[in-house]
């Protein structure tokens, strides 16, 4: 068993480099199989969940090929096997991605109900009614999802019923190469799904309005190879931005999109943190005067749901009472009862979280019960006096590159141990 150790205390300072966005590289990769030529891929993150993508893409009979740490050849001419077997999705919500994408290579799809963070249900009522517009057939059986297109993918208008990331992918993905004009309204806008429509459009497909609540897509015959950099990770640069809050830090985040991260700005800011934004970077000044806030996420251009762990270990260390609303996921706040453990005051009542602002944590053994819950146990160990132990790391790695790494240079006193399950915690 791996885990963390932290000491906490030290103030974070200095520049850390952000790597590609987890939430588009693991919708570009399956992308990338609806290509009738290689594709070339920059600025992959290097985390678990990508590792799986490309298992399952080997799999499928597609040829990957590794550059280097952060870039992938793609060659997906050869696909033999349109489908994705439990053992490779069971840790990774995203792999549903590969539904609309085998569908609009091979107009057939046989992928198992997604796995990853447990944050409640997720339901792919959306994504089938999206496809089956567009003409696929299928059902949910033994935990498979089998589709079919028998007489070809066919442009529909799609009005989805609540806003949702993963479907508005799928059906992009589908309709790119469907006969006649695809209509998605109510559409999701999060940078990833432009991340996804601007490498689409660089194959040669044809998507207008990634970005706004209606997208549309005109199918085309042919799709051919293309060399592209995904976009810098949105959660990792805002997560890195707490870190400096909650440390009384001074960090440099460079490779950023500074529009992509202004409700965390905004809300940093409020909390009494200095944000200084850049061309190309971000720095967050810790002043050490955290005050009290509300919080609520939102679909994009609102406050990440990603995010929502990280802001929330933040308030436990300012002055007063804040309340955090959870409008994504059913069970996001999980990771409450770890937070209680270093000595938190929250309470909470479904979706809404009360944070009575104690000023100090303290260093204890704890859990990541997902992946952006683990990071808030990072970032509530870092401010931390004494030592927290963080197990269950394997959360974390699905999504942040180097982690360890990356505070280690900023001055954290951090380490991955393994050590047997029977162990007893250090003492603290």
């Amino acid at each position: 068993m791996e885990k963390y150790v932290i000491k906490g205390g030290n103030r974070l300072q200095g520049e850390v480099t952000v790597s590609g966005a987890k939430n588009a590289a693991v919708a570009i990769l399956p992308a990338a199989i609806l290509s009738d030529e290689p594709c070339t891929i920059e600025n992959v993150p290097n985390i678990s969940d990508i590792d799986c993508t490309i298992k399952i893409l080997t799999q499928m009979g597609v040829q990957v090929k590794i550059i280097n740490k952060s870039t992938l050849y793609i060659d997906p001419r050869h696909i033999v096997n349109p489908t994705v077997p439990y053992d490779l999705t069971k840790n990774m919500r995203a792999s549903y991605y590969f539904l609309g994408a085998l569908l609009g290579k091979a107009g057939s799809a046989r992928v198992s109900m997604p796995g990853g963070c447990d944050l409640g249900a997720r339901p792919i009522d959306q994504h089938l009614k999206g496809l089956a517009s567009l003409g696929a057939d299928g059902a949910v059986d033994h935990g498979m999802v089998h589709l079919e297109s028998k007489n070809g993918l066919k442009g529909a208008h799609i009005y989805f019923d609540i806003v949702t990331v993963g479907a508005t992918i799928n059906v992009m993905l589908a309709a790119v190469k469907a006969t006649g004009l695809t209509v998605i309204e109510n559409a999701a806008k999060e940078p990833h799904i432009v991340d996804l429509a601007n490498f689409l459009n660089s194959m040669g497909a044809e998507i207008m309005g990634a970005g706004t609540d209606v997208i549309k897509i005109r199918g085309v015959k042919h799709l051919h190879g293309t060399q592209y950099s995904i976009i810098p990770d949105q959660i990792e640069a805002g997560t890195f931005m707490v870190m400096a809050a909650a440390t009384k830090g001074n960090i440099l985040i460079k490779n950023v999109i500074p529009k992509h991260l202004e409700s965390i700005s905004v809300k940093l800011e409020k909390i009494g943190a200095i944000v200084e934004e850049y061309d190309d970077s971000i720095r967050v000044i810790g002043t050490g005067r955290l005050e009290k806030t509300s919080i609520k996420t939102l679909p994009h251009p609102g406050f990440p749901t990603d995010m929502q762990p990280q802001i929330t270990t933040l308030l436990t260390l300012a002055e007063g009472t804040s309340i955090v609303t959870e409008g994504i996921w059913d069970n996001r706040f999980k990771y409450v009862d770890e937070l209680r453990r270093m000595g938190a005051d929250i309470s909470v009542d479904g979706k809404v979280a009360v944070i009575e602002g104690t000023g100090h944590l303290m260093g204890a053994p704890v859990k990541a019960t997902d992946l952006r819950a683990g990071v808030a146990m990072i970032i509530a160990g870092l401010a931390a006096s004494g030592i927290t132990e963080i197990e269950d790391i394997h959360h974390i790695e699905r999504g942040y590159e180097d982690i360890e790494l990356k505070l280690r240079a900023l001055g954290a006193d951090i380490k991955k141990i393994h050590s047997p399950e029977n162990e007893m915690p250090l003492a603290l």
